[in-house]
């Protein structure tokens, strides 16, 4: 039996633990911008889900009359373990019900394709080859996903399109005014992930249409990225 004035092993191994764990976090995120994304998903996963216990663990024990002198420190654990708590369920939360794919387009009929990405990506990076089941999944998860209609001549489309690219902080590195293509890579702000797009402008009897597709390099579900992505361009690009 501890001494009243005595922190329990038990504690003090959680709080070396939790510290630990905090302390992965940064060097998993820094793992995962360094290239080595699978072993920075990991380490980041395993940090969360390990704050996760010890934040329950130290809940429990407070619960506990053996621990009642130790209910001040096990606070204290239960702060240090409550961000990657926090990471963990934000995470879990945000998930949805999203479909396992990582390639959405406006025209699933016939999607943009992509002219330089393959040089952009690098080895080991997901296909750029059309995936029909993927377009199945996506047709019923984003159904409001549709080709951009717009009565601004094809030109005019062409250089409003290239601005809200650069308003929405992608990188063009490839443009086509005459076949009216433009491609973009877009990194995201904790992960540094790069996702490349392609948008294809057309003109139709009624102005130009536009479309878009956004494909992740790596990783299989994109939690709903690659969509929201199209959106916000769709989006700027009609106020």
């Amino acid at each position: 039996m501890p001494q009243a004035n005595q922190t329990p092993a038990l504690v003090n191994w959680i709080g070396y633990l939790a510290i630990a764990l905090l302390l992965v976090l940064p060097l998993s995120v820094l793992t995962v911008r360094s290239g080595a994304w699978q072993q920075g998903l990991l380490l980041y996963a395993l940090s969360c889900l390990g704050c996760l216990l010890l934040f329950a663990l130290s809940g429990l024990l407070l619960l506990l009359p053996r621990y009642a002198g130790s209910r001040s420190a096990l606070g204290v654990r239960m702060l240090i373990a409550l961000p990657g708590t926090l990471l963990l369920l934000s995470l879990l939360a945000g998930r949805g019900d999203y479909p396992p794919i990582h390639d959405i387009t406006t025209d699933t009929q016939d999607p943009p394709l992509f002219v330089t990405a393959e040089k952009q990506r690098g080895e080991g990076a997901n296909t750029l080859e059309i995936d029909p089941d993927a377009i199945e999944s996506q047709r019923q998860a984003y159904p409001d996903l549709q080709t951009l209609l717009t009565e601004v001549a094809i030109d005019d489309a062409f250089d409003r399109a290239l601005a809200v690219a650069a308003d929405l902080g992608w990188e063009v590195y490839h443009q086509d005014r005459n076949a009216g293509i433009i491609e973009a890579v877009d990194t995201t702000a904790i992960m540094a992930f790069r996702d490349d797009v392609v948008i294809r402008l057309r003109t139709n009897a009624d102005g130009t249409l536009v479309d878009l597709r956004s494909v992740s390099r790596v990783g299989i579900g994109d939690i709903g990225a690659n969509a929201k992505r199209i959106r916000a361009f769709q989006q700027a690009f009609i106020q």
